[in-house]
């Protein structure tokens, strides 16, 4: 039962798709519709694309659900929402390998192969969602690390997600669910 005291959020159903569409004036910003609330974001360095490749810079145009995500606990409280976060430890990593087997998925460092380090010295993945973009069929070099994560204060683009402030981000976390669709368009 839900008291008196929960939280308006907490008593709704989360939201079903949040829309990022390009901003018409820049390629590489973009605003993201959350059932009416709007943000501004950040896209890859290479704006959108229906063709991802790996290393491309692009933000692939899909619809992508939410599975779960990972914040570094050493700088951020655990936000709150219903998306499943896991603290980031100083051994986790990604595999942007596409030749190798674990290519697109979270990998134990030290690791060989060519990967991302979850633990960055900035703070773009101090609150970092993971969407399901080539990650359930994985097809080699059709990209990888499509997430969805903090802006860097200097309003850099990505390397191919989509990035909010922190601000946004919490507010999206109460909105948003495991199974939230992000639809970039």
């Amino acid at each position: 039962m839900i008291n008196k005291i929960t939280p308006d959020w907490v008593k709704s159903q989360p939201l079903q798709t949040v829309v990022v569409r390009r901003d018409p004036r820049s390629q590489t910003k973009a605003l993201v519709n959350a059932g009416g609330l709007i943000f501004p974001a950040l896209i890859g360095r290479s704006g959108r694309t229906a063709l991802k490749i790996e290393g491309d810079g692009a933000t692939p145009l899909a619809s992508m659900r939410v599975l779960y995500g990972y914040y570094r606990a050493d700088r951020v409280r655990p936000p709150m929402g219903r998306v499943p976060l896991v603290p980031i430890a100083a051994d986790m990593g990604w595999c942007d390998a596409p030749d190798h087997g674990v290519y697109n998925r979270l990998v134990r460092l030290p690791f060989s192969a060519s990967h991302e380090n979850l633990m960055r010295d900035d703070n773009l993945y101090d609150i970092c969602l993971v969407l399901d973009w080539n990650l359930r069929q994985r097809r080699r070099y059709r990209g990888s690390a499509i997430f969805f994560h903090l802006a860097s204060p200097e309003g850099k683009p990505t390397q191919g997600c989509i990035a909010v402030s922190q601000r946004a981000m919490i507010r999206l976390l109460q909105i948003m669910g495991p199974h939230t669709s992000v639809r970039v368009v």
